[in-house]
């Protein structure tokens, strides 16, 4: 039997939470904006959660599964450190960008030599067919000669704000449109890329200048598993604030080919957030027998997951972990209920489970299945 809810655990529904679990408040948010993250979190929630476990700047916070920063800029903006890892490049590359220290005047020298006279022809010509499509073969001449440009920088911080920049102004003017994990060309017309790319270039500029962000914040990005979290010791963080991949929801390294494929190379992730890592053919445990396949895998990397955060979080260390219950043709899968019970089992202490949405599941037209709920559940490790 998979684990099941503990009758002493306390659950909540807080409608006006749901917003902040979602990636939308940070649209607005300067330097948060940089990258649109569909399956990220708020800015507004880490800084509720760090003001309800009441984190000081002596402490650690860790994001295991850190996506674009969002956890690590917002513990920067306080001066509070923090460690973030990420099974994707292209993730750990834009959290780097964001919570990296700059220097401002070189910043903007490097800004002038990049829009210093025109471009010369792009010496790369092995872009994929499948990434050319979603481009304006004008469009990706420039962007190519720009990215060129840009490698010529030899300040790797100026490299990389000037990186993310072009990375973000091309999808915008790209005929991308993402549908879950499948990428759709949709022709429409684009700007002047050149004007386009300097407009947002300026606005990172603007937006660096005006945070004045605490410099010298212990902040570390890593590529890693979090079923393995080999760089950190024992006991060495205070706090967790994660969001582990919802499960059976889109494959999200797929949504992200194009700016991995075009910006860093297509070097591939070892894992598969979807449901993690795990393959089904790696099952040995009838634990899960009665879920379908793909929540047996990702429950069982849960497990793994879950345990590392308990090695490496200290004694009375907290955590708030957002999850999102799995919804198959025959049935709706808690995964509040049992992440909270494998949390259990690893020696953590249940807190409460802060239900934040539901939504309506149907199979079909007809069949409703009921509802499936969008949690935070906040964990202990107890002393």
């Amino acid at each position: 039997m998979a684990p099941h809810q503990n009758p002493n655990w306390e659950i909540e529904y807080r409608r006006e939470l749901s917003r902040l679990v979602t990636f939308i408040p940070n649209k607005n948010v300067p330097i948060h904006n940089w990258f649109y993250f569909k399956e990220g979190f708020s800015r507004d929630f880490v800084l509720y959660v760090l003001n309800v476990f009441k984190v000081a700047r002596r402490d650690v916070v860790l994001d295991p599964f850190c996506g674009v920063g969002t956890t690590l800029l917002s513990c920067k903006e306080l001066g509070i450190s923090s460690v973030g890892v990420d099974a994707l490049p292209l993730m750990v590359f834009i959290s780097s960008v964001k919570t990296r220290d700059y220097d401002l005047p070189k910043l903007k020298s490097d800004y002038e030599f990049l829009f210093r006279g025109g471009l010369e022809e792009p010496k790369s010509s092995n872009v994929k067919n499948f990434v050319k499509q979603f481009f304006k073969p004008s469009v990706l001449k420039e962007v190519l000669s720009f990215k060129e440009k840009i490698m010529n920088i030899k300040d790797e911080n100026s490299r990389g704000l000037f990186l993310l920049a072009l990375m973000s102004a091309a999808v915008k003017a790209s005929y991308m449109y993402k549908d879950g994990a499948v990428l759709k060309v949709v022709k429409k017309p684009v700007p002047p890329f050149r004007k386009f790319f300097k407009r947002r270039c300026r606005i990172m500029l603007r937006d660096l200048e005006l945070a004045n962000l605490p410099r010298g914040i212990d902040t570390r990005v890593l590529l890693g598993d979090a079923r393995k979290l080999d760089h950190l010791d024992d006991s060495s963080v205070d706090f967790v604030i994660t969001s582990p991949p919802y499960l059976n929801k889109i494959e999200y390294t797929k949504a992200y080919t194009v700016e991995q494929e075009l910006f860093l190379g297509g070097e591939k992730p070892e894992l598969v957030r979807s449901c993690i890592g795990l393959e089904v053919r790696d099952l040995m445990s009838d634990k899960y027998s009665s879920l379908p396949p793909i929540a047996r895998a990702y429950f069982l990397d849960m497990e793994r997951a879950i345990g590392e955060m308990y090695r490496v979080v200290r004694k009375g260390g907290l955590l708030a972990v957002v999850v999102a219950g799995g919804v198959f043709p025959t049935e709706i899968v808690d995964s509040d209920l049992i992440i909270s019970g494998i949390a259990e089992e690893a020696g953590f202490r249940v807190k409460s489970i802060t239900a934040v949405n539901y939504r309506t599941a149907a199979h079909g037209k007809f069949v409703k299945l009921g509802s499936s709920r969008e949690s935070i559940i906040f964990l202990e490790k107890p002393n």
